[in-house]
């Protein structure tokens, strides 16, 4: 999943974005809410975009509307 997310990068009308890699396994309070979703990607508000595997849309849908705000 991250491979496919860091080859967003870069894309036209995508807004640049930071990627904070987190040890779920680590956290206890992590482990308990995604437990089997892992990998998950969140936002920086912590809402759900995908887990498993990268929604390509969903993230570039999402990506994209940063730039209107």
């Amino acid at each position: 999943m991250l491979a496919a997310l860091e080859a967003l990068r870069g894309e036209p009308d995508i807004a640049y974005f930071d990627i904070a890699v987190t040890d779920v396994d680590a956290d206890p309070l992590l482990l308990a809410k995604y437990d089997e979703l892992v990998p998950v990607l969140v936002d920086r508000e912590g809402r759900e975009l995908c887990h498993y595997f990268l929604d390509v849309a969903k993230v570039r849908e999402y990506l994209a509307s940063l730039n209107s705000i």
